[in-house]
């Protein structure tokens, strides 16, 4: 019973971590502070957006791991380690494709576990790990991207601003 419901208060935060919901959550507030918002979308709002577009982007991987494990399992057609070793396989496959190639090898160096001999036979414990940071790097870049546009027209009213001697402007 306990073990039951630890999984279950960990289950959601492993499955956000495991989808592109990291990525987007962190684009979207790099792109509230670089337009200067500090409360507008609040948070509730950007984790709402980010969890839709993570539903919309992960929608086919999703609807394989349903069809093939979750009906089965639920029908009684299968044992829930089947399900489980069943359904992580088009999970396993998203991740791999998303994960940067430099990002899995440190994970392994880390986890001193020998090289396999593909990509999908990486264990999820290595891989899991590996995806995050990809997703984070490549979050970290988009934000950046979105973010320098905004930095440099900041920086151009900045300098007009004080061509013609207006030092002091309120912030209203």
């Amino acid at each position: 019973m306990l073990l039951a419901l630890t999984v279950l208060a960990v289950a959601p935060a492993i499955l956000l971590m495991c989808t592109s919901f990291t990525k987007i959550v962190v684009v979207l507030s790099l792109t509230r502070n670089a337009l200067g918002l500090q409360g507008v979308p609040p948070n509730q709002v950007l984790a709402g957006l980010a969890l839709f577009l993570s539903l919309f982007v992960m929608s086919g991987v999703l609807t394989q791991i349903n069809d093939t494990a979750v009906q089965p399992y639920l029908a009684n057609d299968m044992s829930f380690a089947q399900a489980f070793d069943v359904g992580k396989v088009p999970l396993q496959k998203f991740m791999v494709a998303n994960t940067r190639p430099e990002e899995l090898a440190l994970m392994l160096k880390v986890s001193n576990e020998p090289a396999p001999a593909t990509p999908n036979d990486v264990s999820l414990t290595t891989l899991i790990p590996a995806f995050i940071l990809s997703e984070l790097r490549s979050a970290f870049i988009i934000g950046f991207v979105i973010f320098v546009p905004f930095l440099v027209i900041d920086m151009v009213v900045s300098a007009g601003l004080m061509s013609v001697g207006m030092m002091m402007l309120p912030p209203v």
